[in-house]
């Protein structure tokens, strides 16, 4: 999938062959990239293929929101974050769009006037030939844009437009909002039937505080201690918080993933003036560390490697702790309770893998 970010990057890189072939479109936040952006996609793709022409998916970064949030300064207008940039166009890809357009949301692009979006952005910039939205979608200044009015324009600039109505699961609405919420519950099988897919995060491996060798060392009964694969979130107000039974891919040569437990939050139990700065972190413990993995890593450490991790079952929200004993403690515990779950799972879907990761590097 070949990514665009700016407007600017779309105009150089576009040659003269290029702005004649012109593209298929759709337009939205995408977060989660969930089974109604699924289905839009797909809708898109296969009208993109009957005309000739490249499927596009637009975005922005930061969402909207976010920078309305920031420019009001009320934080809490803010959503909560499903995916990261990195993970949306992971799952954009994977569902078979050949271009995505990233556009930085910021003073400029709020105060367009939807006229202006059409002409200048749609048809002088980007070519578009056939225009998917949702039934909600509104855009340019104040949300005065509408679909009536890319329809109309549409017949007058000579593109098509199509809208597509919500997705429904068992009667329910599929939205973002419906995934934030059974994240922020800790709902993973909803979450999972949202989504298509188990909830991953993904990412380089990076170093942390190392608290875990620090508990082998002064904790004789923590064994090897609780090493961890540090994955940065990168939005400070994650959909999803607390200790999770997880998957971990991307470490073994085979595809088969790793069991796990992981902390994804701020680590109430830590420093926030730490290595990581207080960012928002999800630090995975694998249960297993097979000894091939000495082998085929630098010092037995995967620093620098790209893996994901699904979180598949929500043990309880971050706890914070008053002492390292009782932190050793209360990791043990959740190791425990994690080795409980995978017990419960059928041996076939143990095992089970949804995609590679280490191949894509964005």
């Amino acid at each position: 999938m070949k990514i665009i970010r700016g407007l600017r990057a779309s105009a150089s890189s576009a040659n003269p062959s290029e702005a004649s072939t012109g593209c298929a479109m759709t337009i939205g936040n995408f977060d989660g990239v969930h089974r109604g952006h699924q289905a839009m996609i797909a809708l898109l793709i296969n009208e993109a293929r009957h005309r000739g022409v490249p499927s596009c998916v637009m975005t922005f970064e930061p969402h909207p929101r976010d920078y309305f949030a920031a420019l009001h300064q009320k934080p809490e207008l803010a959503p909560a974050r499903i995916a990261t940039l990195r993970d949306k166009l992971l799952e954009l890809e994977a569902c078979g769009v050949d271009q995505c357009v990233v556009l930085p949301f910021n003073a400029k692009l709020a105060n367009q006037s939807p006229e202006s979006f059409i002409q200048d952005t749609l048809v002088n910039t980007l070519g578009v030939r056939y225009l998917l939205v949702g039934d909600d979608f509104r855009f340019g200044a104040k949300r005065a844009g509408d679909y009536a009015m890319l329809d109309a324009a549409g017949s007058r600039l000579g593109f098509d437009v199509a809208r597509m109505q919500s997705y429904e699961v068992h009667g329910l609405r599929v939205s973002s909002s419906a995934v934030r919420d059974a994240l922020g519950e800790g709902r993973m099988d909803d979450v999972a039937a949202l989504l298509g897919r188990p909830y991953s995060v993904s990412g380089h491996v990076v170093h942390g505080r190392k608290l875990g060798r620090q508990l082998a060392e002064s904790h004789p009964g923590a064994g090897d201690g609780f090493r961890t694969l540090n994955l940065r979130f990168s939005h400070w107000k994650p959909a999803a918080s607390g200790i999770f039974a997880v998957q971990v891919h991307g470490l073994l040569p085979d595809g088969q993933p790793l069991p796990g437990v992981a902390n994804l939050g701020v680590r109430p139990s830590l420093d926030p003036a730490d290595v990581n700065g207080g960012r928002v972190l999800l630090e995975t413990h694998c249960l297993e560390w097979p000894e091939a993995m000495a082998e085929r890593l630098p010092d037995g450490e995967a620093y620098g490697k790209i893996i994901r991790v699904d979180l598949l079952h929500k043990l309880h929200d971050e706890l914070r702790y008053d002492s390292l004993d009782a932190l050793t403690k209360g990791i043990a515990q959740d190791c425990d309770d994690a080795r409980a779950f995978f017990a419960t799972l059928p041996e076939q879907a143990y095992g089970q893998t949804h995609r590679q990761t280490t191949r894509d590097r964005i």
